[in-house]
């Protein structure tokens, strides 16, 4: 996929307090992969969902933040660029970044509604308001159920405006054997809609699961 004109291949990744912790973390490994520069910000949510769900406890410094995933994922230096939630000087919170997409993965409800009706009160919500007004690429991927009618509302919202809604439903056609295949069938479907080559699970038809 091509850049859009005034922006690079560079994708901003939010992670925020629902559950599914592990989904952001193997996308965020797969984009390093990738060689694409990543944006990060969490939520103060995020970092308790990852002590719970992940064991990683992460630093509350970005700075040492950016430290821990270069590290965990031998990234250069200049791959990983971790702002903090409230860094309003963060050129995400602009539309003269040049980022050509954000995902927010694990995406809460509350996220969900405060980015479709413009509150921009953080700067996760704020970067998404950017992606909205610049028509870039945003996906949110929000790990809910049952959906309630008001996030239905606002899912339907925010898909009226190009918003890619990508709930972590993983298909069972592969055959998966361990969690690790559930959540790459997730986050397969995430790269396919970055336009970014993933090598994760074989496409319907290439390949028989058996």
């Amino acid at each position: 996929m091509k850049a859009l004109p005034g922006t690079d291949d560079t994708i901003i990744l939010a992670f925020t307090g629902a559950s599914g912790a592990v989904y952001g973390l193997r996308l965020l490994e797969c984009l390093l992969r990738a060689e694409r520069r990543v944006y990060l910000v969490f939520s103060k949510a995020a970092h308790m969902v990852f002590a719970t769900e992940t064991k990683i406890d992460l630093p509350a410094r970005p700075a040492d933040i950016h430290a821990f995933f270069t590290e965990r994922y031998e990234a250069r230096p200049d791959q990983v660029v971790v702002y903090g939630r409230d860094d309003w000087m963060a050129p995400i919170a602009s539309g003269s970044h040049t980022a050509r997409a954000m995902v927010v993965c694990p995406c809460t409800s509350g996220t969900l509604a405060a980015i479709a009706n413009g509150l921009s009160d953080n700067l996760i919500e704020r970067a998404a308001d950017v992606m909205l007004k610049e028509h870039r690429q945003l996906l949110l991927v929000p790990r809910e159920m049952p959906f309630s009618a008001i996030l239905l509302e606002n899912m339907l919202k925010l898909a009226r405006l190009g918003v890619t809604i990508m709930p972590p439903n993983p298909g069972f056609y592969q055959q998966p054997k361990s969690i690790d295949d559930l959540v790459d069938f997730v986050v397969a479907r995430i790269l396919d809609h970055l336009h970014i080559p993933q090598q994760l699970l074989p496409r319907w038809g290439e390949e028989s699961p058996r």
